[in-house]
Protein backbone atom coordinates (compact mmCIF):
# COMPACT_ATOMS: atom_id res chain seq x y z
CA UNK A 1 0.00 0.00 0.00
CA UNK A 2 1.39 3.59 -1.08
CA UNK A 3 2.36 5.49 2.13
CA UNK A 4 1.30 9.25 2.89
CA UNK A 5 3.29 11.47 0.11
CA UNK A 6 6.36 13.06 1.52
CA UNK A 7 5.61 16.58 -0.15
CA UNK A 8 2.62 18.32 -1.85
CA UNK A 9 2.53 16.90 -5.26
CA UNK A 10 4.88 17.90 -7.57
CA UNK A 11 8.00 18.49 -5.03
CA UNK A 12 10.13 21.28 -4.87
CA UNK A 13 12.70 19.21 -6.89
CA UNK A 14 9.80 18.27 -9.85
CA UNK A 15 8.96 21.71 -10.03
CA UNK A 16 12.75 23.00 -10.54
CA UNK A 17 13.02 20.06 -12.85
CA UNK A 18 9.56 21.43 -14.46
CA UNK A 19 11.30 24.87 -14.84
CA UNK A 20 13.96 23.84 -16.82
CA UNK A 21 12.21 21.31 -18.84
CA UNK A 22 10.38 24.44 -20.06
CA UNK A 23 13.03 26.40 -21.20
CA UNK A 24 15.00 22.93 -23.59
CA UNK A 25 11.64 21.11 -24.27
CA UNK A 26 8.78 22.41 -27.58
CA UNK A 27 6.01 23.44 -25.63
CA UNK A 28 3.73 20.98 -27.34
CA UNK A 29 5.23 17.73 -25.46
CA UNK A 30 5.26 17.69 -21.85
CA UNK A 31 1.77 19.38 -19.91
CA UNK A 32 3.66 21.78 -17.56
CA UNK A 33 -0.03 23.29 -16.14
CA UNK A 34 -1.40 23.02 -12.70
CA UNK A 35 -0.45 20.61 -11.10
CA UNK A 36 2.89 19.86 -13.19
CA UNK A 37 4.30 16.60 -13.92
CA UNK A 38 5.99 14.33 -11.39
CA UNK A 39 9.72 13.68 -12.50
CA UNK A 40 10.28 9.60 -12.11
CA UNK A 41 13.22 8.33 -10.34
CA UNK A 42 12.81 4.41 -10.48
CA UNK A 43 9.72 2.21 -10.36
CA UNK A 44 9.85 -1.67 -9.37
CA UNK A 45 6.54 -4.01 -9.77
CA UNK A 46 3.42 -2.00 -9.73
CA UNK A 47 5.44 1.27 -7.67
CA UNK A 48 6.78 4.34 -8.71
CA UNK A 49 9.60 6.89 -7.09
CA UNK A 50 9.88 10.43 -8.25
CA UNK A 51 12.40 12.92 -7.87
CA UNK A 52 11.42 14.23 -4.36
CA UNK A 53 10.87 10.60 -2.98
CA UNK A 54 7.33 9.71 -2.55
CA UNK A 55 6.03 6.54 -3.73
CA UNK A 56 3.35 6.32 -6.03
CA UNK A 57 0.63 3.08 -7.24
CA UNK A 58 0.33 3.14 -10.93
CA UNK A 59 -2.79 2.76 -13.00
CA UNK A 60 -1.18 3.00 -16.11
CA UNK A 61 1.08 0.65 -16.67
CA UNK A 62 3.39 3.46 -17.94
CA UNK A 63 0.96 3.49 -21.30
CA UNK A 64 0.40 0.20 -20.82
CA UNK A 65 4.47 -0.84 -21.06
CA UNK A 66 5.14 -1.84 -18.05
CA UNK A 67 2.13 -4.81 -17.84
CA UNK A 68 4.46 -7.60 -16.55
CA UNK A 69 5.37 -4.29 -13.73
CA UNK A 70 8.57 -2.06 -13.54
CA UNK A 71 11.95 -3.75 -13.83
CA UNK A 72 10.50 -7.28 -14.24
CA UNK A 73 13.25 -9.30 -13.89
CA UNK A 74 13.66 -11.59 -16.41
CA UNK A 75 13.71 -8.34 -18.38
CA UNK A 76 16.24 -6.53 -16.50
CA UNK A 77 17.99 -9.59 -16.66
CA UNK A 78 18.34 -9.87 -20.47
CA UNK A 79 19.21 -6.57 -20.52
CA UNK A 80 22.02 -6.79 -18.23
CA UNK A 81 23.60 -9.90 -20.08
CA UNK A 82 22.52 -8.05 -23.41
CA UNK A 83 24.59 -4.84 -22.49
CA UNK A 84 27.71 -6.75 -22.33
CA UNK A 85 27.82 -8.04 -25.50
CA UNK A 86 26.35 -5.95 -28.24
CA UNK A 87 24.05 -2.73 -27.94
CA UNK A 88 23.50 -1.88 -31.21
CA UNK A 89 23.25 -4.32 -34.70
CA UNK A 90 22.80 -3.13 -38.37
CA UNK A 91 19.33 -4.46 -38.43
CA UNK A 92 18.24 -4.70 -42.10
CA UNK A 93 21.71 -5.22 -43.23
CA UNK A 94 23.73 -7.38 -40.63
CA UNK A 95 21.26 -8.44 -38.38
CA UNK A 96 21.64 -10.76 -35.21
CA UNK A 97 20.27 -13.86 -34.01
CA UNK A 98 18.31 -12.32 -31.43
CA UNK A 99 16.09 -10.56 -34.22
CA UNK A 100 15.41 -13.72 -35.64
CA UNK A 101 14.72 -15.73 -32.76
CA UNK A 102 11.66 -12.87 -31.77
CA UNK A 103 10.52 -13.21 -35.00
CA UNK A 104 10.21 -17.15 -34.68
CA UNK A 105 8.90 -16.67 -31.58
CA UNK A 106 5.96 -13.76 -32.67
CA UNK A 107 4.97 -16.23 -35.38
CA UNK A 108 4.07 -19.12 -32.95
CA UNK A 109 2.19 -16.70 -30.37
CA UNK A 110 0.31 -15.45 -33.31
CA UNK A 111 -1.21 -17.23 -36.18
CA UNK A 112 0.65 -20.67 -35.97
CA UNK A 113 -0.63 -20.37 -32.42
CA UNK A 114 -4.12 -19.52 -34.06
CA UNK A 115 -4.25 -21.71 -36.54
CA UNK A 116 -2.41 -24.80 -35.38
CA UNK A 117 0.18 -24.44 -37.73
CA UNK A 118 -1.17 -24.37 -40.68
CA UNK A 119 -0.36 -20.56 -41.23
CA UNK A 120 3.19 -18.91 -40.59
CA UNK A 121 3.20 -15.00 -39.72
CA UNK A 122 5.93 -12.62 -40.77
CA UNK A 123 6.93 -10.07 -39.19
CA UNK A 124 8.33 -6.06 -40.01
CA UNK A 125 10.19 -4.62 -36.89
CA UNK A 126 9.80 -1.10 -35.70
CA UNK A 127 10.71 1.43 -32.56
CA UNK A 128 7.01 2.39 -31.70
CA UNK A 129 3.49 1.19 -32.26
CA UNK A 130 2.17 3.67 -34.93
CA UNK A 131 5.15 2.64 -36.77
CA UNK A 132 3.45 -1.09 -37.00
CA UNK A 133 0.39 0.19 -37.93
CA UNK A 134 2.11 2.46 -40.67
CA UNK A 135 3.53 -0.74 -42.13
CA UNK A 136 0.27 -2.29 -42.34
CA UNK A 137 -1.11 0.12 -43.83
CA UNK A 138 1.36 -0.10 -46.69
CA UNK A 139 1.16 -3.73 -47.06
CA UNK A 140 -2.72 -3.43 -46.82
CA UNK A 141 -1.70 -1.25 -50.21
CA UNK A 142 0.86 -3.81 -51.59
CA UNK A 143 -1.75 -6.64 -51.24
CA UNK A 144 -4.94 -4.79 -52.59
CA UNK A 145 -3.60 -1.81 -54.82
CA UNK A 146 -6.70 0.07 -53.02
CA UNK A 147 -5.42 2.93 -50.81
CA UNK A 148 -8.58 3.64 -48.70
CA UNK A 149 -9.19 2.84 -45.02
CA UNK A 150 -11.84 1.67 -42.94
CA UNK A 151 -11.42 3.58 -39.53
CA UNK A 152 -13.86 3.85 -36.62
CA UNK A 153 -15.09 6.90 -34.56
CA UNK A 154 -12.84 7.17 -31.05
CA UNK A 155 -9.90 5.05 -32.63
CA UNK A 156 -5.93 6.19 -31.68
CA UNK A 157 -3.28 4.39 -33.69
CA UNK A 158 -1.00 7.06 -33.32
CA UNK A 159 0.35 10.33 -34.64
CA UNK A 160 2.82 9.76 -37.68
CA UNK A 161 1.31 10.56 -40.03
CA UNK A 162 0.24 7.69 -41.73
CA UNK A 163 -1.54 6.44 -38.68
CA UNK A 164 -2.59 9.63 -38.42
CA UNK A 165 -4.53 8.89 -40.95
CA UNK A 166 -7.05 6.43 -39.31
CA UNK A 167 -6.69 8.13 -35.72
CA UNK A 168 -10.22 9.88 -34.88
CA UNK A 169 -10.06 12.96 -32.72
CA UNK A 170 -9.37 16.27 -34.85
CA UNK A 171 -7.27 17.77 -32.05
CA UNK A 172 -4.47 14.97 -33.48
CA UNK A 173 -5.40 15.71 -36.97
CA UNK A 174 -6.69 18.76 -37.64
CA UNK A 175 -3.35 21.01 -36.83
CA UNK A 176 -2.18 19.05 -40.13
CA UNK A 177 -4.44 18.74 -41.96
CA UNK A 178 -3.47 20.59 -44.84
CA UNK A 179 -0.77 17.58 -45.38
CA UNK A 180 -3.45 14.50 -44.77
CA UNK A 181 -5.36 12.88 -47.73
CA UNK A 182 -8.95 12.24 -46.83
CA UNK A 183 -8.29 8.22 -47.43
CA UNK A 184 -10.24 7.00 -43.65
CA UNK A 185 -13.96 6.32 -44.05
CA UNK A 186 -14.71 6.48 -39.80
CA UNK A 187 -18.10 4.34 -39.06
CA UNK A 188 -19.08 4.35 -35.28
CA UNK A 189 -17.83 1.81 -33.11
CA UNK A 190 -20.20 -0.64 -31.47
CA UNK A 191 -21.53 -0.61 -28.11
CA UNK A 192 -24.01 -3.58 -28.00
CA UNK A 193 -25.58 -5.94 -30.42
CA UNK A 194 -28.19 -3.34 -31.59
CA UNK A 195 -25.28 -0.76 -33.30
CA UNK A 196 -24.52 -4.30 -35.45
CA UNK A 197 -27.00 -4.06 -38.35
CA UNK A 198 -26.73 -0.93 -39.26
CA UNK A 199 -22.88 -1.45 -39.33
CA UNK A 200 -22.64 -4.65 -41.10
CA UNK A 201 -25.12 -2.68 -43.94
CA UNK A 202 -22.82 0.12 -43.86
CA UNK A 203 -19.18 -1.52 -44.02
CA UNK A 204 -20.32 -3.83 -46.91
CA UNK A 205 -21.58 -1.02 -48.54
CA UNK A 206 -18.44 0.59 -48.83
CA UNK A 207 -16.07 -2.29 -49.02
CA UNK A 208 -18.17 -3.55 -52.36
CA UNK A 209 -16.95 -0.45 -54.00
CA UNK A 210 -13.18 -2.54 -54.12
CA UNK A 211 -11.67 1.16 -52.89
CA UNK A 212 -10.53 -0.08 -49.10
CA UNK A 213 -7.16 -2.13 -48.89
CA UNK A 214 -7.73 -1.97 -45.34
CA UNK A 215 -10.50 -2.06 -42.22
CA UNK A 216 -8.15 -0.80 -39.19
CA UNK A 217 -9.73 -1.53 -35.63
CA UNK A 218 -8.82 -1.91 -31.75
CA UNK A 219 -10.51 -4.93 -30.70
CA UNK A 220 -11.09 -2.74 -27.21
CA UNK A 221 -10.75 1.03 -27.70
CA UNK A 222 -8.10 2.59 -25.38
CA UNK A 223 -7.56 6.28 -26.52
CA UNK A 224 -11.67 6.22 -27.01
CA UNK A 225 -12.58 5.55 -24.04
CA UNK A 226 -11.78 1.93 -22.58
CA UNK A 227 -14.97 0.38 -24.88
CA UNK A 228 -15.56 -2.87 -25.13
CA UNK A 229 -17.48 -4.10 -28.07
CA UNK A 230 -19.96 -6.63 -28.56
CA UNK A 231 -18.55 -10.30 -29.40
CA UNK A 232 -19.74 -10.22 -32.82
CA UNK A 233 -18.48 -7.34 -33.92
CA UNK A 234 -14.78 -8.31 -34.92
CA UNK A 235 -16.51 -11.64 -36.51
CA UNK A 236 -18.79 -9.30 -38.67
CA UNK A 237 -15.56 -7.47 -39.93
CA UNK A 238 -13.74 -10.99 -40.66
CA UNK A 239 -17.11 -11.76 -42.96
CA UNK A 240 -16.80 -8.37 -44.71
CA UNK A 241 -13.12 -8.40 -45.66
CA UNK A 242 -13.20 -11.81 -46.78
CA UNK A 243 -15.84 -11.54 -49.02
CA UNK A 244 -14.01 -8.39 -50.78
CA UNK A 245 -10.73 -9.02 -50.45
CA UNK A 246 -9.97 -6.40 -47.83
CA UNK A 247 -7.25 -7.06 -45.60
CA UNK A 248 -8.31 -6.79 -41.48
CA UNK A 249 -5.76 -4.68 -39.72
CA UNK A 250 -6.30 -5.34 -35.76
CA UNK A 251 -3.88 -2.78 -33.36
CA UNK A 252 -3.24 -4.73 -30.45
CA UNK A 253 -0.83 -2.34 -29.53
CA UNK A 254 -2.55 -1.66 -26.15
CA UNK A 255 -4.64 -4.62 -25.62
CA UNK A 256 -2.09 -7.35 -26.75
CA UNK A 257 -0.43 -9.70 -24.14
CA UNK A 258 -3.07 -10.36 -21.28
CA UNK A 259 -3.97 -7.02 -21.00
CA UNK A 260 -7.49 -8.00 -21.87
CA UNK A 261 -7.51 -11.15 -20.17
CA UNK A 262 -6.28 -13.66 -22.89
CA UNK A 263 -2.77 -13.21 -24.82
CA UNK A 264 -4.50 -11.16 -27.11
CA UNK A 265 -7.87 -9.61 -27.38
CA UNK A 266 -8.82 -10.97 -31.09
CA UNK A 267 -8.75 -14.33 -29.12
CA UNK A 268 -12.01 -13.26 -27.19
CA UNK A 269 -14.42 -13.85 -30.56
CA UNK A 270 -11.90 -16.69 -32.36
CA UNK A 271 -11.08 -13.90 -35.52
CA UNK A 272 -7.64 -14.81 -37.00
CA UNK A 273 -7.23 -11.03 -38.69
CA UNK A 274 -4.51 -10.81 -41.43
CA UNK A 275 -2.13 -8.27 -39.78
CA UNK A 276 -1.86 -7.67 -35.93
CA UNK A 277 -0.04 -4.63 -34.40
CA UNK A 278 2.19 -5.12 -31.39
CA UNK A 279 3.87 -2.49 -28.83
CA UNK A 280 3.82 -1.37 -25.56
CA UNK A 281 4.20 -4.70 -23.43
CA UNK A 282 6.44 -6.38 -26.38
CA UNK A 283 9.17 -5.37 -24.69
CA UNK A 284 8.14 -3.77 -21.13
CA UNK A 285 11.21 -1.77 -21.45
CA UNK A 286 12.34 -0.38 -24.93
CA UNK A 287 11.07 0.73 -27.78
CA UNK A 288 9.72 -1.73 -29.82
CA UNK A 289 6.81 -2.65 -32.25
CA UNK A 290 5.97 -5.38 -34.69
CA UNK A 291 3.75 -5.75 -37.55
CA UNK A 292 3.20 -9.39 -37.55
CA UNK A 293 1.04 -10.84 -40.68
CA UNK A 294 0.12 -13.86 -42.33
CA UNK A 295 3.04 -15.03 -44.46
CA UNK A 296 0.93 -14.97 -47.54
CA UNK A 297 -0.01 -11.27 -46.96
CA UNK A 298 3.61 -10.53 -46.28
CA UNK A 299 4.84 -11.83 -49.45
CA UNK A 300 3.17 -8.99 -51.28
CA UNK A 301 6.30 -6.80 -49.97
CA UNK A 302 8.61 -7.09 -53.03
CA UNK A 303 12.32 -8.91 -52.29
CA UNK A 304 14.60 -7.20 -51.19
CA UNK A 305 17.62 -5.60 -53.50
CA UNK A 306 19.52 -4.56 -51.51
CA UNK A 307 17.52 -1.38 -50.22
CA UNK A 308 14.66 -2.27 -48.21
CA UNK A 309 11.45 0.16 -49.24
CA UNK A 310 10.52 0.83 -45.45
CA UNK A 311 13.25 0.26 -42.46
CA UNK A 312 14.61 2.22 -39.35
CA UNK A 313 18.33 2.72 -38.59
CA UNK A 314 17.40 1.02 -35.08
CA UNK A 315 15.30 -2.09 -36.90
CA UNK A 316 15.78 -5.29 -34.70
CA UNK A 317 17.85 -3.63 -32.15
CA UNK A 318 19.56 -6.27 -29.78
CA UNK A 319 18.98 -4.80 -26.64
CA UNK A 320 15.33 -4.22 -27.25
CA UNK A 321 15.15 -7.34 -28.98
CA UNK A 322 16.30 -9.68 -25.97
CA UNK A 323 14.08 -7.62 -23.58
CA UNK A 324 11.36 -8.68 -26.46
CA UNK A 325 12.40 -12.39 -25.69
CA UNK A 326 12.08 -12.17 -22.21
CA UNK A 327 9.01 -10.56 -22.29
CA UNK A 328 7.32 -13.30 -24.54
CA UNK A 329 8.67 -15.71 -22.72
CA UNK A 330 7.07 -14.14 -19.13
CA UNK A 331 3.96 -13.95 -21.25
CA UNK A 332 3.67 -17.71 -22.06
CA UNK A 333 3.26 -18.88 -18.60
CA UNK A 334 0.08 -20.84 -18.36
CA UNK A 335 -0.74 -19.49 -15.05
CA UNK A 336 -1.83 -15.98 -16.79
CA UNK A 337 -5.11 -16.45 -17.58
CA UNK A 338 -6.25 -17.87 -14.11
CA UNK A 339 -4.70 -15.29 -12.14
CA UNK A 340 -6.51 -12.66 -14.55
CA UNK A 341 -9.44 -14.00 -14.11
CA UNK A 342 -9.32 -13.72 -10.26
CA UNK A 343 -8.30 -10.18 -10.43
CA UNK A 344 -11.16 -9.11 -12.99
CA UNK A 345 -12.95 -10.29 -10.34
CA UNK A 346 -11.51 -8.76 -7.47
CA UNK A 347 -11.61 -5.50 -9.36
CA UNK A 348 -15.28 -5.52 -10.68
CA UNK A 349 -16.51 -6.57 -7.22
CA UNK A 350 -14.66 -3.36 -5.47
CA UNK A 351 -15.98 -0.69 -8.05
CA UNK A 352 -19.09 -2.86 -7.95
CA UNK A 353 -19.28 -2.36 -4.11
CA UNK A 354 -18.17 1.39 -4.16
CA UNK A 355 -20.63 3.83 -2.79
CA UNK A 356 -20.83 7.37 -3.96
CA UNK A 357 -19.62 8.80 -7.48
CA UNK A 358 -18.57 5.40 -8.89
CA UNK A 359 -21.88 4.32 -10.82
CA UNK A 360 -20.92 2.99 -14.30
CA UNK A 361 -17.99 1.48 -15.23
CA UNK A 362 -16.78 -1.55 -17.39
CA UNK A 363 -13.90 -3.76 -17.96
CA UNK A 364 -12.35 -6.64 -19.19
CA UNK A 365 -9.22 -8.50 -17.86
CA UNK A 366 -7.28 -5.51 -16.32
CA UNK A 367 -8.76 -2.78 -18.75
CA UNK A 368 -11.06 -1.35 -16.31
CA UNK A 369 -12.77 2.93 -17.17
CA UNK A 370 -15.02 4.87 -15.05
CA UNK A 371 -17.22 6.88 -16.89
CA UNK A 372 -17.85 10.21 -15.66
CA UNK A 373 -18.81 13.49 -17.08
CA UNK A 374 -16.90 15.33 -19.16
CA UNK A 375 -13.53 17.10 -17.78
CA UNK A 376 -14.25 14.97 -14.73
CA UNK A 377 -11.84 12.38 -15.22
CA UNK A 378 -9.02 15.26 -15.56
CA UNK A 379 -9.55 16.31 -12.60
CA UNK A 380 -10.01 12.95 -10.67
CA UNK A 381 -6.47 12.63 -12.11
CA UNK A 382 -5.06 15.67 -10.55
CA UNK A 383 -6.86 14.62 -7.22
CA UNK A 384 -5.17 11.00 -7.22
CA UNK A 385 -1.51 11.80 -7.93
CA UNK A 386 -2.24 14.15 -4.68
CA UNK A 387 -3.08 11.29 -2.85
CA UNK A 388 -0.32 8.74 -4.30
CA UNK A 389 -2.06 7.62 -7.40
CA UNK A 390 -0.81 7.79 -10.92
CA UNK A 391 -4.13 7.33 -13.52
CA UNK A 392 -4.94 8.63 -16.61
CA UNK A 393 -8.05 10.24 -18.39
CA UNK A 394 -9.52 8.59 -21.67
CA UNK A 395 -12.61 9.58 -23.78
CA UNK A 396 -12.39 12.00 -26.48
CA UNK A 397 -13.89 14.85 -23.50
CA UNK A 398 -11.80 13.01 -20.88
CA UNK A 399 -15.14 11.69 -19.64
CA UNK A 400 -13.25 8.23 -18.61
CA UNK A 401 -11.16 7.29 -16.00
CA UNK A 402 -8.90 4.60 -17.06
CA UNK A 403 -7.91 1.84 -14.60
CA UNK A 404 -4.91 -0.70 -16.36
CA UNK A 405 -2.21 -1.39 -13.92
CA UNK A 406 0.99 -3.77 -14.26
CA UNK A 407 -1.24 -7.05 -14.45
CA UNK A 408 0.74 -8.62 -11.22
CA UNK A 409 -1.22 -6.26 -9.06
CA UNK A 410 -2.35 -7.36 -5.70
CA UNK A 411 -5.40 -7.28 -4.04
CA UNK A 412 -4.21 -5.32 -1.26
CA UNK A 413 -3.62 -2.28 -3.73
CA UNK A 414 -6.59 -2.69 -5.82
CA UNK A 415 -8.46 -2.30 -2.81
CA UNK A 416 -6.33 0.84 -1.61
CA UNK A 417 -7.06 2.11 -5.54
CA UNK A 418 -10.84 2.00 -5.80
CA UNK A 419 -10.99 3.63 -2.20
CA UNK A 420 -8.40 6.74 -3.31
CA UNK A 421 -10.62 6.32 -6.51
CA UNK A 422 -14.15 6.93 -4.91
CA UNK A 423 -13.04 9.57 -2.23
CA UNK A 424 -11.43 11.66 -4.93
CA UNK A 425 -14.68 11.89 -6.75
CA UNK A 426 -16.28 12.71 -3.98
CA UNK A 427 -13.62 15.40 -3.27
CA UNK A 428 -14.10 16.58 -6.16
CA UNK A 429 -17.45 16.89 -6.53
Amino acid sequence: MVPKLKTTVPGPRSRRLAKELARYESPNVTFLGPPGPIFWKKALDCNVWDADGNRYLDLTSAFGVASLGHTHHSIRNALQRQSSDLLHGMGDVHPTGLKVRLLAELSKITFERWTGGRIQGQTVLGNSGFEAVEVALKTALLKTGRNRIVGFQGGYHGVGFGALQATWRNDFRGPFSAQLRKLTTFLRYPRSDTDLPRLKKRILTLLKSRKFGAVLVEPVQGRGGIVIPPTAFLPLLRQACDRTGTLLVVDEIFTGFWRTGKMFAVEHSGVVPDLICLGKALTGALPLSACVGKKSVMRAWPKTRGESIHTTTFLGNPLACAAGLASVEAWKAPSWKKSLARSHEILWNLLEGADGNIRRFNGIGMMFGIKLAPGKAVRACETLLQRGIIALAEGEKGEVLAITPPLSISKEDLRFAVEQIREALDEID
